[in-house]
């Protein structure tokens, strides 16, 4: 990754590789990822690790959820990654056999892998949370979502309060070492955000709806 990129850099290669109108519900979403990933590509204890490729699919998948077309969405998330030197592709890879490895097996066996460290765990998972032990690591959201969704991949997690799973991921990132306040403070943030993205996706949906509706009846109208 070339260091001298700025911001701006970025955002020119993304429109590069995604030339491609967005809509206003969702062009927040992508302005702050690709300001993200800049920052991220520059800091010197980052690695594009599984722990970051889980928290990331996740975050795009879940404020993107709605868009259309629907074919222009993994698309739209391999330009973010690759105007900042990422590998979309191979970055859905790692968090998808992230998130298999931890789908066969249980709540409790993957909360006692987060807490120590990834011992006992598969290698794949424990390589990913020995990664957070290094001297150099460079914390994130992305790392905090990260946590949340590998325990919401976990068998019988779907049973669970989401509060209280995200309670759980709280007290796991503080066992790691993790300051627990931006672990905190980044779930409530990504769960509050989530709810209101959720509200304006439908919203959008329903005035589409409405106005089709009004079309139609106009239509039939003129028809007659």
């Amino acid at each position: 990754m070339g260091v001298s990129l700025t911001v701006a850099d970025s955002k020119r290669a993304f429109h590069s590789a995604f030339p491609y109108v967005i809509a206003p519900i969702y062009r927040r979403l992508v302005d702050e990822l690709l300001v993200e990933l800049h920052l991220l590509s520059h800091q010197k204890g980052f690695q594009a690790d599984g722990l970051f490729a889980v928290g990331l699919t996740q975050v795009f998948d879940s404020f993107s959820n709605g868009y259309r077309p629907e074919n222009q969405r993994e698309p739209l998330f391999k330009a973010l990654c690759s105007a900042n030197g990422f590998d979309g592709a191979a970055l859905r890879s790692q968090a998808q056999q992230a998130r298999e490895q931890v789908g066969h097996h249980s709540l409790e066996e993957v909360k006692g892998w987060l807490s120590n460290q990834g011992e006992g765990a598969p290698e794949l998972i424990a390589s990913l949370l020995r990664s957070v032990q290094r001297d150099d690591f460079h914390y994130s959201r992305l790392v905090a979502v990260g946590l949340l969704s590998l325990l919401q991949s976990a068998q019988g997690a779907d049973a669970i309060d989401p509060q209280a799973l995200r309670s759980a991921a709280h007290e796991i990132g503080e066992a790691m070492g993790l300051i627990k306040d931006r672990v905190d403070k980044d779930l409530s943030l990504y769960a509050g955000n989530i709810e209101k993205m959720s509200q304006a996706v439908e919203l959008m949906e329903e005035t589409v709806a409405a106005e089709r509706r009004r079309r139609e009846r106009a239509a039939e109208g003129s028809a007659t």
